[in-house]
């Protein structure tokens, strides 16, 4: 099957990166204090929204934004995970609950924005101002999803499910195509349990979804390898794509 049977699919923040990009703007730009009055009234998409509009009357441009989001540590081992699979044909995608903007500009600082196939997360563009404004992935008005496990703005398991909509429509090879779900959080319990037991889930060790899947293992049927830093998640994800490929 080689590593074009593989599809890969990362969460950003804590996965990818080792912090979160939306709380890394509000520190390096001086808006914490705000962040914490306003972080329990708002929907988070709101408040980074909202974050938004205060950096943009504050005088903090796009760039000033980008420059932030560029210093952001990025680990080595993951770089060479993401290149190594992309290498050897994976299909790699996101589904993030960041934004467009700061993946892009993360990924392309560290040249490997063209690995990916698909980036799912929600959209962010510069408003005829010059402001960078941040939007749902689903619109709440819409009433997109009735999952009890996903916050309104997003379903990561809906992003699942129209994933392998999408490549049995394509190509007509479903069956053939293994799934690897690497993430962290809550939001990523969602996907987990939509995964197939030909399937891998690589959860971050101790954070919550390694947490909620440990609650209740029989719940997940996918094969689950645990990891706790970038070696371990490179090294972990290169075996299972040999694995698949045999």
């Amino acid at each position: 099957m080689g590593g074009g049977g593989v599809v890969v699919v990362l969460d950003f923040d804590r996965t990818i990166i080792d912090d979160d990009s939306d709380r890394w703007i509000v520190a390096e730009l001086g808006l914490t204090e705000l962040f914490k009055e306003l972080r329990h009234s708002m929907p988070w998409i709101s408040l980074m929204d909202r974050i938004m509009a205060q950096l943009h009357s504050n005088g903090v441009t796009v760039d000033h934004i980008a420059d932030c989001l560029k210093r952001l540590p990025f680990p080595p081992p993951i770089v060479s995970a993401i290149k190594s699979a992309h290498a050897l044909g994976c299909d790699l995608r996101i589904i993030s609950d960041t934004n467009t903007f700061s993946i892009r500009t993360i990924l392309q600082h560290h040249a490997l924005f063209h690995c990916f196939s698909q980036i799912h997360t929600n959209p962010a563009f510069l408003d005829n101002q010059g402001r960078l404004r941040v939007t749902p992935f689903h619109h709440s008005t819409h009433s997109p999803h009735s999952c009890p496990l996903c916050p309104p703005n997003m379903c990561k398991g809906l992003v699942i499910d129209q994933i392998r909509s999408s490549l049995l429509s394509g190509t007509g090879n479903e069956e053939e195509r293994r799934f690897i779900y690497i993430g962290d959080g809550a939001g990523d319990y969602c996907p987990t349990l939509k995964l197939k037991g030909g399937d891998f889930v690589m959860p971050r060790k101790n954070y919550p979804l390694w947490n909620k899947i440990h609650s209740d293992p029989k719940l997940v049927a996918a094969q689950l390898h645990d990891w706790s830093t970038g070696e371990d998640l490179e090294t972990i994800l290169l075996n299972l794509i040999n694995k698949i490929s045999l």
